[in-house]
């Protein structure tokens, strides 16, 4: 009985696949015709089946750029980045997108080792790095047992100098991964998708204003309070934003 519900589960995950490749492509299709509105149906489709990818959200951030959808577009956009962090088409894209915001804020620059160290961990995921230190415990392993039964005292010395750097990169990946890790669970980015929204003081409407942002701005949430969401921006500004205003990325 569990080999056939194996059997079928597979069967179904294959057309699945065959499904969302061909409603892919008729995005496509959609999309060069111009027809940019039926291109995004169509992909939110795919979407709809739990199916994920950067291709997908990238098309999906072009459509809606098309049609001039600021905060989709870059939403859109962000989402492929976040699969696909080294893409320079989708950084560009991206980029152009965000020249359509109204709101220009300053971002306070990181100090430049600090700087340095984040922009090397964000270079892989978690998932890449933790590969990579698997690469060199394999290494190292490789390099010891060679140390090991090695007769030449040459040989020998190589192989243990080559098993320590080995060891030391095992370190320096797990470091990275770890402090990926760690930039990933503080980062919990949104985009405004309001029009124009009122940031409080204080999470309640009859507090004051503290500024406003406009659709397609991205900010990072802090915390959360009934219907309101408290947010922090490149400029180092928090405030308080209605939860209907900002979509998590």
């Amino acid at each position: 009985m569990k080999q056939l519900l194996y059997i079928l589960s597979f069967l179904f995950s294959v057309g699945s696949l065959a499904q969302n490749e061909a409603a892919f492509q008729q995005g496509n299709a959609l999309y060069n015709a111009g027809k940019y509105g039926e291109a995004i149906d169509k992909y939110k489709t795919i979407l709809d089946t739990k199916n994920h990818s950067a291709a997908l959200y990238f098309n999906l951030g072009n459509a809606h750029y098309k049609l001039n959808n600021i905060a989709p577009s870059i939403y859109y956009y962000e989402k492929a980045l976040k699969l696909a962090p080294n893409d320079e088409e989708i950084k560009n894209n991206l980029a152009f997108a965000q020249n359509m915001t109204i709101d220009a804020i300053n971002v306070v620059p990181e100090a430049g080792l600090l700087k340095i160290v984040n922009n090397v961990t964000n270079r892989m995921t978690f998932d890449g790095w933790a590969k990579v230190s698997i690469g060199f415990v394999f290494c190292f392993v490789v390099l010891f047992l060679f140390y090991y039964f090695a007769y030449s005292s040459l040989r020998k010395r190589i192989a243990f100098l080559g098993s320590l750097a080995a060891l030391i990169f095992i370190c320096i990946t797990l470091l990275f991964a770890f402090h990926k890790f760690n930039l990933d669970k503080r980062d919990k980015p949104a985009i405004v998708f309001a029009k124009e929204s009122l940031v409080k003081n204080a999470p309640n409407n009859r507090s004051e204003e503290s500024f406003r942002l406009h659709e397609g701005t991205k900010v990072q949430v802090l915390d959360t309070v009934n219907n309101w969401k408290k947010i922090k921006l490149q400029d180092g500004k928090t405030g308080w934003i209605s939860s209907e205003d900002i979509k998590a990325l």
